[in-house]
């Protein structure tokens, strides 16, 4: 178990292995709910899991409602989040009423955004379904919709009481899925923890493999990484925004793939891969030792550290055009210069103005085609 306190209230991360689930109803014990429990949950979900969860909050005397959203990034929307505002409105939840979700990144930041703007608070715990949003969303209070074409433009911070990481999750989770979360773990190795990037070189069989002993002990060192960053620092104006590591290019990359092509293309995570070769390759003007090292330990757990042009069936200048327009939505941006995270060595990221915008498209065409 992780706790760790935000505004003087303590949260939990708590690894459960199978058949663990009782430590959902005794956290909602734990919290005086009044038992009326919505899971809003991933149309992925394996059935076996939700009747897992179900039965055991019934056990404790919950009221259990559920709302399924099908977990995609187009779905990312205010339809979605006024879907759940309203259902808590029909059914009477009050401030201390539970909101659960089951999900990936989709899921968990509109649940959280539903949840922390329903009568300004309730009670809020998930449960991450993939390997991104367990590694890296689900913890830190970021929520979120797209508007306007926008990543995440509207959102709040609102943290989770409780996030409960399961075993029976983990085996579940596609293989792209899983193999998406680990471009997050090594982004935390690269700007902070060096042991992480030790322990995924030692273990990446056990790892890929999904052994739980090896999968929670990578976890608990990245979420650990990742609380140091924004537990003084929750609104991200300092140390908060190297956790936006490769995320400049990321997004960009993201948002210029999904508007042409109007599909999940790419998961987050492998825009994340992506994204911090880029920022490398920008920072350092080139090649150096740590994109090379970084490349290879990317491809070592198969994630893209390239577009392949041919598979997106679109046009290279039009695509790079489009990455390098939305470089400049990025939201970290606060005078005409973009910002993006540099890092020269290991464990020393830097906030930066992106000023060189000629070397924007070097970087592009260098890294990603």
């Amino acid at each position: 178990m992780i706790k760790y306190i935000i505004n003087n209230i303590e949260h939990e991360i708590t690894f459960c292995k199978s058949n663990a689930l009782n430590n959902i109803a005794r956290s909602i014990e734990k919290v005086k709910s009044d038992k009326n429990v919505l899971l809003v949950y991933d149309d992925k979900i394996e059935k076996k899991i939700l009747q897992s969860i179900f039965h055991e909050l019934k056990l404790s005397g919950c009221k259990i409602y559920s709302l399924k959203i099908k977990g995609n990034k187009l779905n990312k929307n205010e339809k979605y989040l006024f879907k759940i505002i309203d259902f808590l409105i029909k059914n009477k939840f009050t401030k201390k009423s539970v909101v659960l979700s089951c999900g990936g990144g989709v899921v968990g930041d509109i649940a959280a955004l539903a949840s922390s703007l329903y009568l300004r608070g309730t009670i809020y715990f998930t449960i991450p379904s993939t390997m991104t949003a367990i590694v890296d969303s689900a913890i830190g209070g970021k929520t979120g919709i797209n508007y306007k074409g926008i990543i995440n433009s509207i959102g709040t911070y609102y943290h989770p009481k409780n996030v409960f990481i399961l075993e029976d999750i983990i085996s579940s989770i596609p293989e792209r899925e899983f193999t998406a979360g680990i471009a997050e773990i090594i982004k935390c190795g690269l700007i902070d923890n060096n042991q992480i990037l030790k322990y995924l070189e030692n273990n990446r069989n056990n790892i890929v493999e999904r052994k739980f002993k090896f999968v929670s002990k990578i976890c608990e060192l990245t979420l650990k990484s990742k609380i140091k960053f924004f537990i003084k620092d929750v609104y991200e104006n300092k140390s908060r925004l190297m956790l936006n590591f490769g995320h400049t290019f990321a997004h960009a990359i993201e948002m210029a793939i999904e508007n042409e092509i109007k599909k999940d293309f790419i998961r987050h995570g492998e825009a994340v891969a992506l994204g911090v070769l880029c920022e490398i390759y920008y920072t350092n003007r080139g090649k150096n030792n740590i994109f090379t090292y970084s490349k290879k330990l990317f491809e070592s757990f198969n994630l893209p550290t390239y577009l392949n042009i041919n598979e997106l069936n679109l046009s290279r200048p039009k695509l790079m055009n489009d990455i390098y327009k939305n470089i400049f939505l990025d939201k970290k941006k606060i005078s005409h210069y973009p910002r993006y995270i540099s890092l020269k060595e290991q464990g020393k990221p830097k906030i930066v103005e992106i000023k060189d915008f000629d070397f924007i498209n070097d970087t592009l065409l260098k890294v990603l085609f």
